[in-house]
């Protein structure tokens, strides 16, 4: 698998840590002190880390910092969606789509060279 592929895959993997650690305490613990929750969070975020940290130095080898911060942005939009949709209940929402076109623009600028020169 190229590393391009594989960065994006590890990114995706963390990335599911890191929304569970950010956003699951406010289902899960809502009824808990702060301190629970920040204490859970970084024990789930740990794990993130341990993904995301390597991703992110597989994925330099071929794509520079801007393309790697673009890309994880577009994975963390394909995390929350389903994660927030069917986690934690939330209607799916227009802005969603808005966002998401948007962002793909974003990926667009920042891999363009990458595109063309195919």
């Amino acid at each position: 698998m190229n590393k391009i592929l594989t960065t994006i895959c590890m990114l995706t993997f963390s990335n599911v840590f890191m929304t569970f650690a950010w956003y699951a305490h406010l289902k899960n613990l809502i009824s808990k002190p702060v301190f629970t929750a920040v204490l859970v969070s970084w024990c789930i975020a740990f794990f993130e880390y341990l993904i995301q940290v390597p991703a992110n130095r597989i994925g330099y080898a071929e794509l520079n910092i801007g393309q790697l911060k673009i890309l994880q942005e577009a994975i963390t939009l394909t995390v929350f969606v389903p994660f927030s949709v069917f986690y934690m209940k939330q209607g799916l929402r227009w802005d969603y789509l808005w966002a998401s076109l948007l962002i793909l623009g974003a990926v667009f600028i920042m891999f363009r060279d990458k595109i063309f020169s195919v």
